[in-house]
């Protein structure tokens, strides 16, 4: 019996996921697309209605984002590389966890750049439970 890994990641998924994190809001912009924020800063998108093959941009470490677009189904996101976003645009090459990791770190970096007050406000980062 051979089982299959879970790839990819819905916008169910994704507000499951970024949901109950410290100061998380959710918005549409652009018409269809799901924004995730920290304290007003945007670190993850992905189209509401799961369309674009479930595309998912969000920001990454400058020091991968060169690694990470190398990566087969992952770009520069369109409007956003310059401030170090990728768009995973064949997400079903990664597993669910690999997504989640992404952007639970996505989360981490835009916090880490809000003020000192605000990142005391909002309380401890989330963590996440490794996978198999």
């Amino acid at each position: 019996m051979t089982s299959k890994r879970a790839s990819g990641l819905t916008p169910l998924q994704l507000e499951a996921l970024c949901g109950k994190w410290p100061g998380v809001t959710r918005d549409i912009k652009w018409g269809a697309d799901l924004v995730f924020s920290v304290g007003g800063k945007m670190f993850v998108v992905t189209p509401s209605d799961g369309s674009e093959g479930g595309r998912l941009s969000f920001k990454v470490a400058d020091e991968r984002f060169l690694e990470l677009t190398d990566q087969p189904g992952i770009i520069p996101a369109p409007y956003m590389a310059r401030a170090h976003w990728i768009s995973v645009i064949e997400p079903q090459r990664y597993s669910t966890g690999e997504l989640e990791l992404f952007v639970r770190d996505a989360y981490t970096l835009v916090r880490a750049r809000l003020t000192k007050k605000l990142q005391a406000q909002l309380g401890e980062s989330p963590t996440l439970k490794a996978k198999k």
